[in-house]
């Protein structure tokens, strides 16, 4: 059976729940039915009906339709031509709504696909969002969809609060595990607990499903996210983009390529299989992004192919990758300096694993099975903390 997601079954109950009200939503372009709608779109037809009033659309990083490209690359609010309402950026100038976009608004309806890490700024845009509500004790409702990488699975390192960031602002592993209802009942519980919060769940999802196997239309819910194949390797590669290495941005396969002008793709790939990582294999390749890191320049790396998506481990994945790229290119190798999503002191690695332990002890020459146990203590606290949390079978 298809999946329903919270906006499937609020289409199917024709928006009963928000009849009579003022709705603000917070939403981007994958937020689509699952005869691929918009929700726009779809709460417009209704406005025109007269049964609710669109007040305002919130949009997240990327912007509200997927037009912007990279890290703090910022879009700005407009009025929508076609609806007549403001159109406000959380994304620019503000990442908080504030109490001005809020005025008029009776509940904020939020329907955002998220990829299952922590790193991807829209499950922060939704605490934003829950913080902002519960200043003006306004109603929020949250719309499921599946984590489009599985739900039974927690991997990687665990946020110290000195390192909160916007990719990051409260305690999670890097693969949660969890949809975006049961992340907001979490911040809900632990962080904004007078925030009035609705969840409309899910028909039909069980936590071992991938995408694909929900029968719903992929929608690319940012720039670089275009397959779920994309999203599989995300909760380890997205760490690329602290070095400076190519997380493959400029191709057509972001974060499945990897690689630097500097690197012998075929002595690489032969030096990663010895790690004997579960479910990957790497195919040596050289690639020339067109745009973001080394543009125009031929690069040798790897293409990840993920061969068994129970066993593979992006967060391990990704350390591997780190640990041999740093032993063989010692002198061309390095992790970025800041600013890196709006953190203008820390290391862009250490906001996005959460620590500054585990860069320290990749330049220190620590091995993989040295560092892996740490890490591995930390995401099962994670996995002990989120049962509580757990809305499907």
């Amino acid at each position: 059976m298809t999946v329903r997601t919270g906006l499937d079954r609020l289409v199917a109950d024709q928006f009963a729940p928000l009849h009579n009200q003022r709705v603000g939503l917070v939403c981007h372009q994958a937020s689509i039915d699952r005869t691929c709608r918009h929700i726009v779109d779809l709460v417009h037809q209704v406005d025109r009906d007269g049964r609710l009033t669109l007040g305002a659309v919130f949009g997240p990083q990327h912007g509200l339709w997927g037009h912007t490209q990279d890290n703090m690359i910022e879009w700005e609010g407009y009025r929508d031509p076609r609806f007549g309402v403001p159109v406000y950026s959380l994304y620019g100038m503000h990442r908080k709504p504030t109490p001005d976009m809020l005025r008029d608004l009776d509940v904020l309806v939020v329907d955002l696909q998220d990829v299952g890490a922590k790193y991807y700024t829209f499950i922060w845009t939704l605490a934003y969002c829950m913080e902002a509500a519960r200043e003006r004790g306004l109603p929020v409702m949250v719309l499921d969809r599946p984590n489009p990488i599985g739900g039974d699975q927690v991997e990687g390192t665990y946020l110290n609060v000195d390192y909160r960031s916007f990719v990051g602002l409260y305690p999670m592993a890097a693969r949660h595990g969890l949809t975006v209802g049961e992340i907001a009942a979490l911040l809900k519980d632990r962080y904004y607990p007078d925030c009035p919060l609705e969840i409309v769940e899910m028909d039909g999802w069980r936590r071992a499903m991938y995408f694909e196997e929900t029968g719903l239309p992929w929608a690319m819910p940012s720039p670089n996210m275009p397959t779920v194949e994309t999203a599989v390797v995300y909760p380890g590669k997205c760490l690329l983009e602290a070095t400076n290495l190519s997380e493959g941005r400029g191709t057509t396969r972001p974060f499945e390529h990897f690689g630097a002008p500097w690197i012998d793709a075929w002595s690489l790939a032969e030096g990663l299989d010895r790690h004997e990582l579960p479910g990957a294999v790497f195919r040596p390749l050289v690639f020339e992004p067109t745009f973001q890191k080394h543009a125009g320049d031929l690069c040798g790396g790897c293409f990840l192919h993920v061969t068994d998506r129970s066993a593979f481990l992006p967060f391990r994945t990704t350390i591997a990758l780190l640990r041999e790229v740093i032993d063989r290119y010692p002198g061309q190798f390095r992790f970025n300096p800041p600013p890196y999503e709006y953190e203008y002191e820390k290391m862009p690695m250490d906001i996005l694993v959460g620590n500054d332990w585990l860069r320290t002890a990749l330049l220190n020459g620590a091995p993989l099975d040295e560092l892996a146990p740490r890490w591995e203590e930390e995401s099962s606290l994670f996995e002990e903390e989120r049962q509580a949390y757990l809305r499907y079978a």
